[in-house]
Protein backbone atom coordinates (compact mmCIF):
# COMPACT_ATOMS: atom_id res chain seq x y z
CA UNK A 1 0.00 0.00 0.00
CA UNK A 2 2.74 2.24 0.51
CA UNK A 3 4.28 2.43 -2.64
CA UNK A 4 0.64 2.87 -4.55
CA UNK A 5 -1.27 5.15 -2.23
CA UNK A 6 1.38 7.02 -0.24
CA UNK A 7 4.25 7.23 -1.47
CA UNK A 8 4.77 11.57 -1.90
CA UNK A 9 1.12 12.19 -1.00
CA UNK A 10 -0.11 14.69 1.52
CA UNK A 11 -1.94 12.83 4.38
CA UNK A 12 -4.51 15.36 6.70
CA UNK A 13 -5.01 14.87 10.34
CA UNK A 14 -8.37 15.34 11.31
CA UNK A 15 -8.21 15.94 14.82
CA UNK A 16 -10.46 18.73 16.29
CA UNK A 17 -9.32 20.53 19.42
CA UNK A 18 -10.87 18.30 22.61
CA UNK A 19 -13.90 19.71 23.83
CA UNK A 20 -14.08 22.46 20.84
CA UNK A 21 -17.12 22.98 18.71
CA UNK A 22 -15.76 20.86 15.70
CA UNK A 23 -15.62 17.79 18.38
CA UNK A 24 -18.19 15.96 16.79
CA UNK A 25 -18.64 13.09 14.48
CA UNK A 26 -20.02 15.29 11.89
CA UNK A 27 -16.84 18.06 11.86
CA UNK A 28 -14.07 15.72 11.35
CA UNK A 29 -16.09 13.37 8.60
CA UNK A 30 -16.19 16.65 6.92
CA UNK A 31 -12.78 17.47 7.16
CA UNK A 32 -12.01 14.26 6.10
CA UNK A 33 -14.31 14.42 2.62
CA UNK A 34 -12.69 17.97 2.23
CA UNK A 35 -9.27 16.75 2.63
CA UNK A 36 -9.29 14.13 0.46
CA UNK A 37 -11.48 16.43 -2.40
CA UNK A 38 -8.59 18.88 -2.38
CA UNK A 39 -6.04 15.97 -2.80
CA UNK A 40 -5.09 14.44 0.15
CA UNK A 41 -4.28 10.55 -0.35
CA UNK A 42 -4.53 9.71 3.47
CA UNK A 43 -5.96 10.54 6.58
CA UNK A 44 -4.77 10.48 10.05
CA UNK A 45 -8.06 9.90 12.98
CA UNK A 46 -8.14 9.93 16.49
CA UNK A 47 -10.65 7.78 18.46
CA UNK A 48 -12.57 4.43 17.62
CA UNK A 49 -15.72 5.79 17.53
CA UNK A 50 -14.34 8.63 14.71
CA UNK A 51 -12.11 6.51 12.61
CA UNK A 52 -15.52 4.62 12.45
CA UNK A 53 -17.41 7.43 11.34
CA UNK A 54 -14.59 8.39 8.70
CA UNK A 55 -14.20 4.67 7.02
CA UNK A 56 -17.63 4.39 6.84
CA UNK A 57 -17.52 8.12 4.51
CA UNK A 58 -14.40 7.31 2.64
CA UNK A 59 -12.23 5.01 0.73
CA UNK A 60 -8.52 6.21 1.49
CA UNK A 61 -6.03 4.42 3.45
CA UNK A 62 -6.84 6.06 7.56
CA UNK A 63 -3.80 5.82 10.19
CA UNK A 64 -5.80 5.32 13.29
CA UNK A 65 -4.70 6.31 16.77
CA UNK A 66 -6.37 6.40 20.24
CA UNK A 67 -4.91 9.07 22.50
CA UNK A 68 -5.00 9.02 26.51
CA UNK A 69 -4.09 10.42 29.64
CA UNK A 70 -2.31 7.56 31.73
CA UNK A 71 -1.56 8.37 35.73
CA UNK A 72 1.68 5.97 35.39
CA UNK A 73 2.87 6.80 32.13
CA UNK A 74 3.55 9.64 29.58
CA UNK A 75 2.88 7.59 26.54
CA UNK A 76 -0.57 8.81 25.01
CA UNK A 77 -0.96 7.28 21.54
CA UNK A 78 -2.44 4.25 21.06
CA UNK A 79 -0.93 3.26 24.29
CA UNK A 80 -2.95 -0.82 24.84
CA UNK A 81 -3.24 -3.79 21.96
CA UNK A 82 -6.73 -3.30 22.90
CA UNK A 83 -6.24 0.12 21.70
CA UNK A 84 -5.05 -0.94 18.27
CA UNK A 85 -7.16 -3.98 17.41
CA UNK A 86 -10.21 -1.44 18.32
CA UNK A 87 -9.04 0.77 15.71
CA UNK A 88 -8.46 -1.97 13.30
CA UNK A 89 -12.33 -3.42 14.02
CA UNK A 90 -13.18 0.35 13.19
CA UNK A 91 -11.41 0.90 10.10
CA UNK A 92 -8.54 1.46 10.43
CA UNK A 93 -5.76 0.54 7.74
CA UNK A 94 -2.80 1.28 9.86
CA UNK A 95 -2.62 1.44 13.57
CA UNK A 96 0.01 4.44 15.27
CA UNK A 97 1.36 4.28 17.95
CA UNK A 98 3.94 5.71 20.38
CA UNK A 99 6.97 4.21 19.69
CA UNK A 100 9.56 6.02 22.57
CA UNK A 101 11.45 4.79 24.88
CA UNK A 102 9.32 5.73 28.19
CA UNK A 103 7.51 3.05 30.39
CA UNK A 104 4.71 1.62 28.72
CA UNK A 105 1.74 -0.55 29.32
CA UNK A 106 2.38 -2.67 26.27
CA UNK A 107 5.52 -2.76 24.59
CA UNK A 108 6.44 -1.90 20.96
CA UNK A 109 7.01 -5.92 20.11
CA UNK A 110 3.62 -6.81 20.97
CA UNK A 111 1.86 -3.93 19.41
CA UNK A 112 3.55 -4.72 16.52
CA UNK A 113 2.79 -8.01 16.65
CA UNK A 114 -1.14 -7.53 16.95
CA UNK A 115 -1.35 -5.29 14.23
CA UNK A 116 0.41 -7.96 11.98
CA UNK A 117 -1.32 -10.89 12.95
CA UNK A 118 -4.56 -8.41 11.41
CA UNK A 119 -3.40 -7.97 8.22
CA UNK A 120 -2.65 -4.55 9.11
CA UNK A 121 0.39 -2.02 8.95
CA UNK A 122 1.90 -0.28 11.79
CA UNK A 123 3.59 3.17 11.93
CA UNK A 124 5.90 4.40 14.97
CA UNK A 125 5.56 7.62 16.13
CA UNK A 126 9.31 8.40 17.19
CA UNK A 127 10.79 11.43 19.15
CA UNK A 128 14.31 10.31 18.10
CA UNK A 129 16.74 8.04 15.48
CA UNK A 130 16.98 5.69 18.39
CA UNK A 131 13.29 5.49 18.74
CA UNK A 132 13.63 4.88 14.78
CA UNK A 133 16.12 2.25 14.95
CA UNK A 134 13.99 0.49 17.82
CA UNK A 135 10.79 0.32 16.10
CA UNK A 136 11.85 -0.88 12.56
CA UNK A 137 13.81 -3.57 14.50
CA UNK A 138 10.82 -4.70 16.08
CA UNK A 139 9.21 -4.92 12.43
CA UNK A 140 7.31 -1.37 11.88
CA UNK A 141 6.25 -0.86 8.99
CA UNK A 142 6.88 3.11 8.96
CA UNK A 143 8.30 5.57 10.89
CA UNK A 144 6.94 8.94 12.13
CA UNK A 145 8.69 11.61 13.24
CA UNK A 146 5.47 12.88 15.47
CA UNK A 147 7.07 12.74 18.76
CA UNK A 148 10.36 14.82 18.27
CA UNK A 149 10.38 17.60 20.93
CA UNK A 150 7.53 16.23 22.96
CA UNK A 151 9.59 14.04 25.71
CA UNK A 152 11.09 17.14 27.58
CA UNK A 153 12.29 20.21 27.60
CA UNK A 154 10.95 23.37 25.75
CA UNK A 155 9.17 22.22 22.66
CA UNK A 156 10.15 23.19 19.32
CA UNK A 157 8.54 25.47 16.35
CA UNK A 158 9.29 24.12 13.22
CA UNK A 159 9.57 20.53 12.24
CA UNK A 160 12.86 18.30 12.48
CA UNK A 161 13.82 18.48 9.60
CA UNK A 162 17.34 16.81 10.70
CA UNK A 163 15.88 14.07 12.51
CA UNK A 164 13.42 13.06 9.29
CA UNK A 165 16.97 12.90 6.96
CA UNK A 166 18.67 11.03 9.52
CA UNK A 167 15.59 8.76 9.52
CA UNK A 168 15.43 8.29 5.80
CA UNK A 169 18.69 7.00 5.72
CA UNK A 170 17.53 4.12 7.75
CA UNK A 171 14.47 3.21 5.36
CA UNK A 172 12.43 4.94 2.75
CA UNK A 173 9.43 4.92 4.53
CA UNK A 174 9.65 7.80 6.51
CA UNK A 175 6.56 10.02 7.31
CA UNK A 176 6.99 13.81 8.33
CA UNK A 177 4.66 15.08 11.19
CA UNK A 178 5.15 17.45 13.61
CA UNK A 179 4.83 21.35 13.68
CA UNK A 180 4.01 21.28 9.62
CA UNK A 181 2.16 24.83 9.65
CA UNK A 182 3.53 26.21 5.93
CA UNK A 183 3.18 24.80 2.62
CA UNK A 184 7.25 26.44 2.84
CA UNK A 185 7.66 23.74 5.61
CA UNK A 186 5.74 20.73 4.27
CA UNK A 187 7.82 21.52 1.07
CA UNK A 188 10.94 21.03 3.21
CA UNK A 189 10.00 18.55 5.16
CA UNK A 190 9.53 16.59 1.34
CA UNK A 191 13.04 17.65 0.29
CA UNK A 192 13.96 16.50 3.25
CA UNK A 193 13.59 12.75 2.53
CA UNK A 194 10.17 11.84 3.51
CA UNK A 195 7.84 9.57 1.97
CA UNK A 196 5.21 11.16 3.08
CA UNK A 197 4.09 14.68 4.67
CA UNK A 198 1.50 14.50 7.24
CA UNK A 199 -0.28 18.50 8.04
CA UNK A 200 -2.83 18.60 11.16
CA UNK A 201 -3.98 21.49 13.32
CA UNK A 202 -2.70 24.10 10.18
CA UNK A 203 -5.75 22.60 8.37
CA UNK A 204 -8.20 20.75 11.09
CA UNK A 205 -7.81 23.22 13.87
CA UNK A 206 -9.20 26.32 13.49
CA UNK A 207 -8.82 27.51 16.85
CA UNK A 208 -4.97 26.97 16.32
CA UNK A 209 -4.54 28.55 12.92
CA UNK A 210 -6.66 31.37 14.05
CA UNK A 211 -4.46 32.31 17.29
CA UNK A 212 -1.25 31.84 14.26
CA UNK A 213 -2.49 34.42 12.36
CA UNK A 214 -3.43 37.12 15.05
CA UNK A 215 -0.55 36.37 16.65
CA UNK A 216 1.27 37.88 13.36
CA UNK A 217 -1.30 40.38 12.85
CA UNK A 218 -0.48 42.00 16.32
CA UNK A 219 3.07 41.36 15.53
CA UNK A 220 3.10 43.49 12.46
CA UNK A 221 0.79 46.09 13.71
CA UNK A 222 3.27 46.36 16.66
CA UNK A 223 6.45 46.84 14.16
CA UNK A 224 4.94 48.45 11.21
CA UNK A 225 6.37 51.64 12.50
CA UNK A 226 6.83 54.64 10.10
CA UNK A 227 10.24 55.38 8.22
CA UNK A 228 12.17 55.36 11.85
CA UNK A 229 12.51 51.30 12.03
CA UNK A 230 12.27 51.35 7.30
CA UNK A 231 15.71 50.13 5.57
CA UNK A 232 15.73 50.10 1.69
CA UNK A 233 17.60 46.94 1.07
CA UNK A 234 18.98 46.36 -2.70
CA UNK A 235 20.64 43.11 -3.35
CA UNK A 236 22.10 43.36 -6.55
CA UNK A 237 22.56 39.68 -8.68
CA UNK A 238 23.85 38.92 -11.83
CA UNK A 239 20.35 38.89 -14.12
CA UNK A 240 18.72 40.79 -11.53
CA UNK A 241 18.10 43.47 -9.01
CA UNK A 242 16.16 43.11 -5.99
CA UNK A 243 14.64 46.51 -3.92
CA UNK A 244 12.21 45.79 -1.29
CA UNK A 245 11.46 47.91 2.13
CA UNK A 246 12.20 45.97 5.16
CA UNK A 247 10.94 46.12 8.76
CA UNK A 248 11.92 44.40 11.78
CA UNK A 249 13.14 40.94 8.99
CA UNK A 250 10.00 41.52 7.38
CA UNK A 251 9.57 42.39 3.53
CA UNK A 252 6.90 45.29 3.34
CA UNK A 253 6.84 45.79 -0.50
CA UNK A 254 9.71 44.64 -3.11
CA UNK A 255 10.60 45.29 -6.82
CA UNK A 256 12.56 43.43 -9.07
CA UNK A 257 14.51 44.69 -12.25
CA UNK A 258 16.80 43.90 -14.70
CA UNK A 259 20.96 43.54 -14.19
CA UNK A 260 21.82 44.60 -17.88
CA UNK A 261 25.35 43.93 -17.64
CA UNK A 262 26.75 46.20 -19.70
CA UNK A 263 25.27 49.27 -18.31
CA UNK A 264 27.19 49.33 -15.31
CA UNK A 265 26.90 49.63 -11.34
CA UNK A 266 26.35 53.71 -12.56
CA UNK A 267 23.04 52.89 -14.22
CA UNK A 268 22.30 49.71 -11.75
CA UNK A 269 21.79 52.26 -8.97
CA UNK A 270 20.20 54.98 -10.85
CA UNK A 271 17.88 52.33 -12.26
CA UNK A 272 17.15 51.51 -8.52
CA UNK A 273 16.37 55.08 -7.63
CA UNK A 274 14.18 55.16 -10.07
CA UNK A 275 12.09 52.37 -9.41
CA UNK A 276 11.65 53.02 -5.77
CA UNK A 277 10.88 56.77 -6.35
CA UNK A 278 7.12 56.26 -4.81
CA UNK A 279 9.75 55.29 -1.33
CA UNK A 280 11.31 58.11 -1.09
CA UNK A 281 10.71 59.38 2.51
CA UNK A 282 9.23 55.47 3.96
CA UNK A 283 13.42 55.04 4.97
CA UNK A 284 16.07 56.55 6.23
CA UNK A 285 18.91 53.89 5.62
CA UNK A 286 19.84 51.83 2.81
CA UNK A 287 21.56 48.26 2.47
CA UNK A 288 23.25 46.97 -0.28
CA UNK A 289 24.36 43.16 -0.85
CA UNK A 290 26.59 42.34 -3.78
CA UNK A 291 28.60 39.80 -5.44
CA UNK A 292 32.15 40.27 -4.98
CA UNK A 293 33.74 42.97 -1.68
CA UNK A 294 33.25 45.61 -0.29
CA UNK A 295 36.62 47.50 1.08
CA UNK A 296 36.51 50.79 2.33
CA UNK A 297 33.34 51.68 0.31
CA UNK A 298 34.40 50.73 -2.65
CA UNK A 299 33.06 47.21 -4.39
CA UNK A 300 35.19 44.77 -6.20
CA UNK A 301 34.85 41.33 -8.29
CA UNK A 302 36.65 38.38 -7.02
CA UNK A 303 35.10 36.58 -10.33
CA UNK A 304 34.41 38.91 -12.98
CA UNK A 305 32.47 36.28 -14.85
CA UNK A 306 29.37 36.71 -12.61
CA UNK A 307 29.29 40.72 -12.62
CA UNK A 308 32.28 42.47 -14.04
CA UNK A 309 32.47 45.89 -12.50
CA UNK A 310 34.90 48.44 -12.55
CA UNK A 311 37.63 47.58 -9.79
CA UNK A 312 37.04 49.82 -6.25
CA UNK A 313 34.03 50.98 -7.53
CA UNK A 314 33.47 54.07 -5.14
CA UNK A 315 29.45 52.51 -4.24
CA UNK A 316 28.69 54.16 -0.74
CA UNK A 317 29.61 57.17 -1.66
CA UNK A 318 27.60 56.72 -4.99
CA UNK A 319 24.21 55.51 -3.47
CA UNK A 320 24.75 57.87 -0.66
CA UNK A 321 24.49 60.67 -2.96
CA UNK A 322 21.53 58.95 -5.01
CA UNK A 323 19.37 57.98 -2.00
CA UNK A 324 20.61 60.92 0.38
CA UNK A 325 20.47 58.53 4.00
CA UNK A 326 23.57 56.40 5.30
CA UNK A 327 23.90 53.50 3.10
CA UNK A 328 25.84 50.26 3.78
CA UNK A 329 27.17 47.63 1.60
CA UNK A 330 27.70 43.84 2.00
CA UNK A 331 28.78 41.41 0.08
CA UNK A 332 25.42 38.78 -0.98
CA UNK A 333 25.98 36.21 0.05
CA UNK A 334 27.84 37.60 4.00
CA UNK A 335 24.19 39.01 4.00
CA UNK A 336 22.07 36.10 3.39
CA UNK A 337 24.03 34.29 6.06
CA UNK A 338 23.00 37.07 8.53
CA UNK A 339 19.03 36.99 7.17
CA UNK A 340 19.00 33.10 7.48
CA UNK A 341 20.89 33.32 11.00
CA UNK A 342 18.53 36.04 12.32
CA UNK A 343 15.32 35.34 10.78
CA UNK A 344 15.30 32.05 8.63
CA UNK A 345 16.72 28.59 9.20
CA UNK A 346 19.57 29.01 11.95
CA UNK A 347 16.72 31.26 14.13
CA UNK A 348 13.86 27.92 13.52
CA UNK A 349 16.19 25.64 14.15
CA UNK A 350 16.53 23.49 17.20
CA UNK A 351 20.22 24.46 18.92
CA UNK A 352 22.76 22.49 17.42
CA UNK A 353 25.28 20.32 19.20
CA UNK A 354 27.13 21.92 22.06
CA UNK A 355 26.27 25.51 22.66
CA UNK A 356 27.06 26.55 19.32
CA UNK A 357 23.75 28.53 18.34
CA UNK A 358 25.94 31.48 17.53
CA UNK A 359 27.93 30.26 15.14
CA UNK A 360 26.67 29.38 11.48
CA UNK A 361 28.04 29.02 8.13
CA UNK A 362 25.61 29.46 5.06
CA UNK A 363 26.87 28.33 1.68
CA UNK A 364 24.96 29.18 -1.55
CA UNK A 365 24.96 26.61 -4.25
CA UNK A 366 23.92 28.37 -7.91
CA UNK A 367 25.86 29.62 -10.57
CA UNK A 368 28.87 29.78 -8.19
CA UNK A 369 29.42 29.16 -5.02
CA UNK A 370 29.15 31.83 -2.12
CA UNK A 371 28.86 31.91 1.64
CA UNK A 372 28.91 33.85 4.74
CA UNK A 373 29.69 33.23 8.02
CA UNK A 374 28.41 34.30 11.85
CA UNK A 375 30.33 33.65 14.63
CA UNK A 376 29.58 34.22 18.40
CA UNK A 377 26.34 36.00 16.69
CA UNK A 378 28.33 38.33 14.31
CA UNK A 379 28.92 38.11 11.17
CA UNK A 380 32.58 38.26 9.35
CA UNK A 381 32.65 40.59 6.26
CA UNK A 382 35.98 41.29 3.70
CA UNK A 383 37.04 37.83 1.86
CA UNK A 384 35.38 35.73 4.93
CA UNK A 385 32.61 33.16 3.08
CA UNK A 386 34.25 33.42 -0.48
CA UNK A 387 33.84 29.11 -0.72
CA UNK A 388 33.54 29.18 -4.34
CA UNK A 389 37.00 30.27 -4.93
CA UNK A 390 38.93 28.00 -2.32
CA UNK A 391 41.40 26.02 -4.59
CA UNK A 392 41.95 23.00 -2.32
CA UNK A 393 40.45 20.05 -3.42
CA UNK A 394 41.77 20.92 -7.17
CA UNK A 395 45.09 20.90 -6.06
CA UNK A 396 45.65 24.47 -6.54
CA UNK A 397 44.45 24.25 -10.58
CA UNK A 398 41.10 25.72 -10.32
CA UNK A 399 38.62 27.23 -8.36
CA UNK A 400 36.07 24.79 -6.18
CA UNK A 401 32.92 26.44 -8.04
CA UNK A 402 34.41 25.67 -11.62
CA UNK A 403 34.05 21.77 -10.23
CA UNK A 404 30.86 22.06 -8.25
CA UNK A 405 28.48 24.76 -9.48
CA UNK A 406 25.54 25.43 -12.20
CA UNK A 407 28.27 26.10 -14.45
CA UNK A 408 30.38 23.43 -14.20
CA UNK A 409 27.14 21.13 -14.00
CA UNK A 410 25.78 22.67 -17.59
CA UNK A 411 29.37 22.46 -19.09
CA UNK A 412 29.83 19.06 -18.20
CA UNK A 413 26.74 18.15 -19.45
CA UNK A 414 28.12 19.59 -22.95
CA UNK A 415 31.48 17.86 -22.55
CA UNK A 416 29.54 14.09 -22.51
CA UNK A 417 27.77 15.69 -25.12
CA UNK A 418 24.20 16.79 -23.87
CA UNK A 419 22.89 20.44 -24.19
CA UNK A 420 21.00 20.80 -20.66
CA UNK A 421 21.29 23.24 -18.10
CA UNK A 422 21.36 22.99 -14.23
CA UNK A 423 17.85 22.44 -13.74
CA UNK A 424 17.46 20.19 -16.60
CA UNK A 425 20.25 18.50 -15.36
CA UNK A 426 18.29 17.52 -12.22
CA UNK A 427 15.22 16.64 -14.42
CA UNK A 428 16.95 13.81 -16.16
CA UNK A 429 18.60 12.82 -13.25
CA UNK A 430 15.31 12.52 -11.82
CA UNK A 431 14.10 9.86 -14.48
CA UNK A 432 17.24 8.07 -14.10
CA UNK A 433 19.82 9.21 -17.21
CA UNK A 434 23.06 8.32 -15.86
CA UNK A 435 25.25 11.04 -17.24
CA UNK A 436 22.56 13.47 -14.81
CA UNK A 437 22.82 11.30 -11.99
CA UNK A 438 26.68 11.44 -12.08
CA UNK A 439 27.12 14.83 -12.27
CA UNK A 440 24.48 15.90 -9.60
CA UNK A 441 26.37 13.00 -7.39
CA UNK A 442 30.15 14.71 -8.47
CA UNK A 443 28.75 18.36 -7.36
CA UNK A 444 26.92 16.80 -4.59
CA UNK A 445 30.15 15.30 -3.24
CA UNK A 446 32.68 17.67 -3.73
CA UNK A 447 29.83 20.09 -1.85
CA UNK A 448 29.93 17.85 1.03
CA UNK A 449 33.26 17.67 1.37
CA UNK A 450 33.59 21.63 1.47
CA UNK A 451 31.10 21.52 4.53
CA UNK A 452 33.12 18.87 5.86
CA UNK A 453 36.11 20.35 6.08
CA UNK A 454 34.18 23.84 7.25
CA UNK A 455 32.87 22.15 9.91
CA UNK A 456 36.24 21.13 11.22
CA UNK A 457 37.71 24.62 10.79
CA UNK A 458 35.05 26.63 11.89
CA UNK A 459 32.39 23.95 14.11
CA UNK A 460 29.49 25.89 13.21
CA UNK A 461 26.15 24.98 15.22
CA UNK A 462 24.32 24.40 11.50
CA UNK A 463 25.46 25.23 7.80
CA UNK A 464 22.63 26.51 5.86
CA UNK A 465 22.30 25.57 2.03
CA UNK A 466 20.80 27.66 0.06
CA UNK A 467 21.26 28.51 -4.06
CA UNK A 468 19.15 26.95 -6.93
CA UNK A 469 21.20 23.74 -6.72
CA UNK A 470 21.84 23.41 -3.49
CA UNK A 471 17.74 23.18 -2.34
CA UNK A 472 17.45 21.26 -5.69
CA UNK A 473 15.14 17.94 -5.24
CA UNK A 474 17.58 15.78 -3.43
CA UNK A 475 20.74 17.61 -3.50
CA UNK A 476 21.00 18.45 0.16
CA UNK A 477 20.61 14.21 0.98
CA UNK A 478 22.66 13.14 -1.63
CA UNK A 479 25.51 15.64 0.78
CA UNK A 480 24.06 14.33 3.94
CA UNK A 481 24.73 10.26 2.28
CA UNK A 482 28.39 11.32 1.99
CA UNK A 483 28.97 11.60 6.12
CA UNK A 484 27.55 8.06 6.51
CA UNK A 485 29.19 6.33 9.07
CA UNK A 486 30.97 9.52 10.60
CA UNK A 487 31.17 10.43 14.18
CA UNK A 488 27.93 12.14 15.06
CA UNK A 489 30.28 15.06 16.62
CA UNK A 490 31.94 15.63 13.51
CA UNK A 491 29.57 15.57 11.45
CA UNK A 492 28.19 18.75 9.50
CA UNK A 493 24.09 19.62 10.39
CA UNK A 494 22.69 20.37 7.28
CA UNK A 495 19.94 22.26 6.93
CA UNK A 496 18.12 24.08 4.18
CA UNK A 497 17.70 27.51 3.55
CA UNK A 498 14.14 29.13 4.29
CA UNK A 499 14.40 33.13 3.37
CA UNK A 500 14.66 31.95 -0.92
CA UNK A 501 15.40 34.87 -2.72
CA UNK A 502 14.72 37.30 -0.01
CA UNK A 503 17.69 36.28 2.43
CA UNK A 504 20.24 38.85 0.98
CA UNK A 505 17.62 41.91 1.59
CA UNK A 506 16.64 40.82 4.69
CA UNK A 507 20.15 40.11 6.00
CA UNK A 508 21.26 43.51 4.68
CA UNK A 509 18.45 45.66 5.99
CA UNK A 510 18.83 44.12 9.69
CA UNK A 511 22.86 44.53 9.35
CA UNK A 512 21.81 48.52 7.91
CA UNK A 513 19.51 48.89 11.09
CA UNK A 514 22.33 48.57 13.21
CA UNK A 515 24.75 50.56 11.48
CA UNK A 516 25.62 54.42 13.27
CA UNK A 517 22.99 56.94 12.01
CA UNK A 518 26.02 59.05 9.87
CA UNK A 519 27.71 56.02 8.37
CA UNK A 520 28.05 56.41 4.59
Amino acid sequence: MFAEDLKNSLIVSCQPVPDGPTDTADFVVGFAKAAIDAGARALRIESVAYVAAVRAAVTVPIIGIVKRDLDDSAVRITPFVADAEALMAAGADIVAFDATDRPRPASVEALVQAVKARGKLTMADCSSLEDARRALAAGADVVGTTLSGYVGGPEPVDPDLDLIAAMRRLTPFVIAEGRIRTTEQAAAAARAGAYAVVVGSAITRTEHVTAWFRDAVTSAYGSRTDQENAVLAIDIGGTKTMAALVVGGEVVEDITVPTRREDGPDAWLAGIAEATRSWTGRYTRVGIAVTGFIEDGHWSALNPATLNIPHRYPLLSRAAALFAVPVLAVNDAQAAAWGEFRFGAAASAPRGRGDRGGNLVFVTISTGIGGGIVINGRPLDGLAGHFGLIRGPSAGRSPLEDLTSGRWMAAEAARLGHAATAAEIFTWAGEGAPWAKEIVAQSAFRAATLCRDIQMMLDPGVIVIGGGIGLADGYIERMRRTFDGMDARVTPRLVPALLGSRAGVVGVASLAAEMPQRQT
